[in-house]
C-alpha cells in the first residue's frame, strides 16, 4: 500500500515538474516577438501566429485526455507529450523562417495539451477525495507561477543571448525531464483498447479551432465574413453535431453525460465566466493604459504585474480556505472582490495614477485567485467517478470560453468607444462601461454560487 502511494505521489510530481515547464512554453515567446520580426523580417501580424497557433492548438488536444488516458499508460502519454515538445523545441532552436517556427510552436503545443489536463487526472486519482482542494491550490500555485513569470525572464534570456536560445534551455530541461520520468514514472491506470472515433475527432477540431480562431480574429479583422463569421458559424456547426454524436455513439471521444449533472454544468459555467473576464481583462487593461492613459509598455506591464502575482498566491490561498470553510463562502467572496474590483476600475480617468491602477487590480486579482480552483476542484468532485471527461470538459470550456472573453472585451471597448480607443473622454466612458459589464458577470457568477454551489458534495451524487 505505502509502495502505490510512493509510486503515485513520485508521479505526481513528475507530473506537475513537466506541467510547469511546458506551461512556460506558452507565454516566453512574447518578448521575443520583436526580434523574431527583425530576423525574419515578418509583420507583427504574422509573428504574433508563434502565440495564438500555441492557444488554438491547446484548444484542440485538451479534449483529447480523456481517450489518451483510457487508451494508452501513464507513463507513455508523459513521455510522449515530453518528445513531442523537445522535438518542437528542436526545431524552434534551428527554425530557419517563420512558417518553420510557427510549426515548432504547434508541435510544443501538442504536448502541452496532452500533457496539462492530463496532469489534474492524475493527480484527481492519486490524491484522497478529500484533499484535491490543497493540493489542487499547490498545482494552481505551481502552474501559474510558471507562465507569469516566464516573460520577464525570457525577457532578461532574449536580452543577453537571443530568443532562439529559449528553445535550447527548454530542450535541455525536457530532455533531463524525459531520462528521469523514464526511470521514477511507475503508477499506472487501467487501461483499454478504447476505439478512437475519427468523426468525433474531425468535428472536435473544427469547432475548437473554429470559434477559438473567429473570435481571436475580431480585435484585428472587425466582422470580416472570411476571418471571423465564417470560422465561427463552421465551429458552433460543428460543435452542434459533436455534442449530438457524443450521446449517440457507444464509444465516444467526449462522454458528456457530466454536462446532465445541474451541479456539474453550473461549475463548469461559473468557472467558464471567471474565465471569461479574467481573459478580457489581460486584454482591456493594457488597452487603456497604454492606448487611454497613454503609459509605454513597460509601465502596463508593472500595473498587471502585482496583481498576477497576487492571484497566483490566491490560487493557492483558495482551496485552502475552501476545504476549511466551504467552497461557497469562498465563492461568494471571490464574487465580492471580482464585483468591488471591477467598479474600481469604472473610476479610472485619463490621469488616474499608477498606483491607484496597480491596488485596484490587486482587489480585482483576490477574486480572480480566490475562485477559480476552488470552483474547478469542487466541479470535478461533483462527478468524481469520471474525472477524465469531467477534467476535459471543463478546460476545454474555459479554454474556449478564455478566447471568446479576450475577443468581446475588445469588441465591446471598441464599440463603446464609437469604434476607436485613444486618449478621449469617450474611450474613458467606454473603458468604464466594459468593466460593468465584467462586474454584471461577476454577479450572475454570485447567483449561481448561492443557488447551485453547495458545501455538502456528496449529498448532490
Amino acid at each position: 500500500m505505502n509502495e502505490n502511494i510512493d509510486r503515485g505521489m513520485s508521479t505526481l510530481i513528475i507530473f506537475i515538474i513537466a506541467a510547469a515547464i511546458l506551461s512556460a512554453a506558452q507565454s516566453v515567446v512574447t518578448t521575443g516577438i520583436t526580434g523574431i520580426m527583425a530576423d525574419f523580417h515578418v509583420h507583427s501580424t504574422t509573428a504574433q501566429w508563434i502565440y495564438s497557433s500555441f492557444l488554438l492548438v491547446l484548444g484542440v488536444m485538451i479534449p483529447l485526455s480523456a481517450f489518451f488516458t483510457r487508451r494508452f499508460k501513464i507513463k507513455t502519454i508523459l513521455l510522449a507529450s515530453l518528445g513531442l515538445f523537445l522535438i518542437g523545441s528542436i526545431i524552434a532552436y534551428i527554425a530557419p523562417n517563420i512558417g518553420v517556427l510557427i510549426l515548432a510552436r504547434v508541435i510544443q503545443a501538442c504536448g502541452s495539451g496532452i500533457l496539462l489536463p492530463i496532469t489534474q487526472i492524475v493527480l484527481f486519482k492519486v490524491i484522497p477525495e478529500e484533499k484535491w482542494q490543497v493540493y489542487m491550490g499547490l498545482f494552481g500555485f505551481i502552474i501559474g507561477i510558471a507562465p507569469a513569470l516566464a516573460p520577464t525572464a525570457g525577457g532578461f534570456i532574449i536580452d543577453s543571448v537571443g530568443w532562439r536560445s529559449i528553445f535550447l534551455i527548454f530542450a535541455i530541461m525536457v530532455a533531463i525531464l524525459m531520462v528521469v520520468a523514464s526511470v521514477v514514472v511507475k503508477l499506472e491506470f487501467e487501461t483499454g483498447h478504447y476505439p478512437l472515433d475519427i468523426a468525433s475527432l474531425i468535428l472536435c477540431v473544427l469547432a475548437c479551432v473554429g470559434i477559438m480562431f473567429g473570435f481571436s480574429n475580431i480585435a484585428q479583422n472587425g466582422f470580416d465574413m472570411i476571418w471571423v463569421i465564417l470560422p465561427i458559424v463552421i465551429g458552433a456547426i460543428s460543435l452542434v453535431l459533436f455534442v449530438k454524436r457524443q450521446f449517440g455513439i457507444e464509444t465516444p471521444l467526449l462522454d458528456l453525460h457530466a454536462l446532465k449533472n445541474k451541479y456539474f454544468f453550473f461549475g463548469t459555467l461559473f468557472s467558464a465566466i471567471l474565465y471569461f473576464t479574467m481573459c478580457g481583462l489581460n486584454v482591456i487593461m493594457p488597452l487603456f493604459a497604454q492606448s487611454i492613459a497613454s503609459h509605454d509598455a513597460t509601465t502596463a506591464g508593472v500595473i498587471l504585474l502585482p496583481a498576477t502575482l497576487v492571484m497566483i498566491v490566491f490560487n493557492f490561498i483558495g482551496p485552502l480556505m475552501a476545504n476549511k470553510f466551504g467552497v461557497r463562502k469562498v465563492l461568494l467572496l471571490s464574487c465580492l472582490f471580482t464585483v468591488v474590483g471591477y467598479l474600481l476600475m469604472m473610476t479610472y480617468t485619463r490621469t488616474t495614477s499608477v498606483e491607484y491602477m496597480v491596488v485596484t487590480q490587486i482587489v480585482r486579482a483576490i477574486g480572480a485567485g480566490l475562485g477559480l480552483m476552488p470552483a474547478v476542484t469542487w466541479t470535478i468532485a461533483v462527478v468524481s467517478g469520471d474525472v477524465e471527461d469531467a477534467t476535459a470538459i471543463n478546460n476545454t470550456v474555459r479554454q474556449i470560453i478564455g478566447a471568446i472573453g479576450s475577443a468581446v472585451a475588445v469588441v465591446l471597448m471598441a464599440a463603446f468607444a464609437g469604434g476607436n480607443v485613444g486618449h478621449n473622454y469617450l474611450s474613458v466612458s467606454a473603458f468604464a462601461q466594459t468593466s460593468l459589464v465584467m462586474s454584471i458577470l461577476a454577479i450572475i457568477s454570485a447567483v449561481i454560487v448561492v443557488l447551485y454551489i453547495k458545501d455538502e458534495i456528496h449529498d448532490l451524487m
